[in-house]
């Protein structure tokens, strides 16, 4: 009878840096600021939006900026060791 090959010792898992989740959940909080200004000039003012393309082009760069910062918080909490 042939025995299995012994299985390798179960390695330890590698500490994650704090510091890292913690910068990246700030920066994301940061980034949230021109989504938030975003929202805010297109609720002022719709209409020029449609008016003017350059206006279109700013709130739909500022949203995508706001939505970078929302996957760099979802990032961070999915690594953080910390479970809400």
């Amino acid at each position: 009878m042939t025995q299995p090959p012994p299985s390798a010792p179960p390695t330890q898992p590698s500490p994650r840096d704090g510091c890292l989740q913690a910068l990246a959940f700030f920066v994301g909080i940061v980034l949230l600021l021109p989504g938030l200004c975003a929202i805010i000039l297109a609720g002022f003012d719709p209409h020029e939006m449609l008016v003017d393309p350059s206006w279109l082009l700013g709130i739909l760069g500022m949203l995508a900026v706001g939505a970078g910062g929302v996957a760099l918080i979802r990032w961070a909490v999915r690594r953080s060791t910390v479970r809400w």
